[in-house]
């Protein structure tokens, strides 16, 4: 566990009066600082909130099988970038338990779970999922931007066992998306509401594998749903 608690680094942006906490995965062969530089991009501004600290992790560097097994920052391996293939649960379940700790951190400087949310960009997204909707599923929300699940994923066997309350998935999609395509994320969004996920899914016409301005947007609102400003905690 040692490695799990110094494996990833993490770009933050702080919350001057922190009562919620926010987890952004990227996608593979990025990083963290790489995430926050690009929605500061497409934003103009940073994305920060006054009560929430945002929490980029870099994932660690390994052989990644779609680029012929050449090191990459991911999450997980693949077998390949397809919805139709079984999943690396291996490197998946071990990315879990290291993302654990991030969760716990801020659980142990007084972030209640329910003030956490978690989510990322095409894998990162993937990662999320497995991460709530598997382990963590007392978090407040979850989101995947440009993402999929695979047909037999092992999310949906754990829904499968699972009749609490689930937290909220927030989805966008580029219709245009040629690298992960906008059906298997409408797929992956059918199969989690039909297991009792309440979900919103945002299709952008035109937007390839990409962010855009308007999602991030949407994303910022849904955020705000989820975690609101804590007036318990700015008053002491």
């Amino acid at each position: 566990m040692a490695f799990a608690s110094v494996g990833l680094r993490r770009c933050t942006v702080p919350a001057e009066r922190h009562s919620a906490s926010l987890i952004f995965l990227h996608g593979s062969g990025d990083s963290g600082k790489g995430l926050r530089r690009w929605i500061k991009h497409v934003l103009t501004e940073d994305l920060a909130f006054q009560h929430i600290k945002l929490i980029y992790p870099t994932a660690p560097s390994r052989p990644y099988t779609p680029v012929n097994g050449e090191l990459s920052n991911v999450w997980f391996d693949r077998f390949k970038i397809s919805n139709d293939c079984p999943e690396h649960l291996e490197s998946i379940d071990a990315m879990c338990q290291m993302l654990a700790d991030v969760i716990n951190d801020e659980v142990n400087i007084g972030i209640k779970k329910n003030r956490i949310l978690v989510g990322g960009f095409s894998m990162g997204g993937c990662m999320a999922m497995h991460l709530a909707y598997r382990n963590h599923q007392d978090v407040a929300g979850v989101f995947a931007l440009s993402s999929f699940l695979n047909k037999t994923s092992a999310v949906y066997e754990a829904l499968q066992k699972t009749d609490g309350v689930l937290p909220e998935l927030f989805q966008c999609h580029g219709t245009a998306d040629e690298l992960v395509l906008h059906s298997w994320a409408e797929e992956t969004n059918s199969m989690l509401r039909s297991l009792g996920v309440s979900t919103q899914f945002h299709s952008f016409p035109g937007v390839h594998h990409d962010l855009s301005k308007i999602e991030l947007e949407k994303l910022k609102s849904w955020i705000l749903s989820k975690v609101p400003v804590d007036m318990e905690r700015q008053n002491e």
